[in-house]
């Protein structure tokens, strides 16, 4: 009789811990089980490729002055940098990513980092504003390749550590955000800012080479569906899955919190009182790498089940964070150690969320991760452009107190969902 009230919960979507680890277990037997666990030296490559690509949608945060200087846009309007970049990479998870159900991923990846070399590239040579947003839009287009990537990492792993597989590449993905601002910083620094793009472009050709040579061939049997029909799907796991719904908004409360530190953060650093080259602006990036330790952990934790008390753990430092970096005009160590609670819980969080949906449904991993990272863009792009905007008006102090309500707004939302749900079972 206990079996089948865990069982009924599962149906009835309830998300705490006992739920999903059961959850687990009633998924993962119909799954297709690799006949051996994915490599090391593979799991590494996926990581680097992941972090390469993702870091293409993150450059532009330190250098949001630079930029802001040489194309005459206004502090208050150079989020939209950034906003636009994130819109668009919200429109290729939905657009592209669910590709990866329907096509030999194997191909699809190399071909997409193909193209980013050339939108970077663009990018590098830019001569207008116009011809920058354009190129920039489309790099935030196809950096969706991260997660197809991720999607695909998931599939090759075997059910017992697929947690913690993603929680290695998506270390990638965390370490590729952070240092983008030191790469950034760095280059500019020695070189101008266009240097960044021109340099991206040449490690991403790189990159697409040996991915092409060493990814696994996609033999599964895929999904009989038209476009139409495979975007379509996207919608109906939303309808189906309320583990989707409730990690999907988490998403969106988490990197609305984490773009508008990390969107904003250069303009208290680089302004008069404190004055930091972006060398400096950038290092602070490195700082936050703790997330990416976070990231493998969290998902060791969710393959034991321990999924929801990570998140609420996670979600508590991440409100707590808000604290110290509000005296970031006053002492950058206090700045260091809420870069450290921030990322550290933001990853965590993120990680658990991708470990638990991909159990779901293992027959369309590309598509619960197209529908879960579309409010994860929806989220840094509201963060990027509230967060300049408020900076406008009302300082540091605004931009922190705009975090810390969506920090409690995710704490409160995470508290109301994990409710058991009454289950009559039979």
């Amino acid at each position: 009789m206990e079996m089948l009230s865990e069982k009924a919960a599962v149906i009835a979507g309830n998300d705490c811990d006992i739920v999903e680890a059961t959850a687990q277990g009633a998924y993962t037997v119909s799954d297709s089980v690799p006949a051996t666990k994915m490599s090391r030296y593979v799991a590494l490559l996926f990581a680097t490729a992941c972090g390469l690509a993702v870091a293409n949608i993150y450059y532009a945060q330190p250098l949001l002055d630079a930029l802001a200087s040489e194309f005459s846009i206004a502090h208050s309007s150079v989020g939209i940098v950034i906003t636009i970049t994130q819109i668009c990479y919200a429109l290729g998870l939905l657009l592209l990513v669910p590709l990866g159900d329907l096509l030999n991923r194997r191909r699809l990846i190399p071909g997409l980092m193909l193209l980013s070399v050339l939108a970077l590239i663009a990018v590098g040579i830019a001569p207008t504003s116009t011809v920058l947003l354009t190129g920039l839009a489309a790099v935030g287009l196809l950096a969706v390749v991260t997660q197809v990537l991720v999607a695909f990492a998931a599939t090759l792993a075997a059910p017992v550590e697929r947690g913690r597989i993603v929680g290695l590449v998506i270390s990638g993905v965390v370490i590729g955000i952070l240092l983008a601002r030191t790469f950034a910083g760095v280059l500019t620094d020695l070189a101008g800012w266009r240097s960044v793009y021109l340099v991206s472009a040449a490690l991403m050709l790189v990159m697409a080479g040996v991915l092409f040579r060493v990814l696994p061939h996609d033999e599964r049997k895929r999904e009989s569906l038209t476009y139409p029909q495979l975007l379509r799907s996207v919608i109906a796991l939303f309808l189906q899955e309320r583990i989707l719904r409730v990690r999907a908004v988490l998403a969106l409360l988490i990197f609305t919190a984490f773009s508008t530190l990390w969107t904003s953060l250069v303009l208290p650093l680089s302004s008069p009182s404190l004055s930091l080259s972006h060398t400096a602006i950038g290092a602070f990036g490195l700082a936050g790498v703790a997330g990416a330790l976070a990231a493998s952990r969290a998902g060791r934790l969710a393959d034991r089940g321990l999924g929801q008390r990570t998140t609420g753990v996670a979600l508590s430092l991440l409100l707590v964070s808000w604290l110290p970096i509000s005296y970031t005009e006053h002492s950058l160590l206090a700045l260091i150690v809420g870069i450290l609670l921030l990322d550290l819980a933001v990853q965590a969080v993120h990680v658990t969320n991708q470990s638990l949906i991909y159990n779901v449904r293992p027959e369309a991993r590309s598509r619960l991760t197209a529908g879960y990272m579309i409010f994860y863009s929806i989220g840094s792009a509201t963060g990027s452009i509230a967060s300049t905007s408020i900076y406008a008006y009302a300082g540091w102090n605004g931009v922190c107190s705009l975090g810390a309500a969506v920090s409690a707004l995710a704490l409160l939302f995470w508290a109301l969902t994990c409710r058991p749900q009454s289950v009559i079972s039979k």
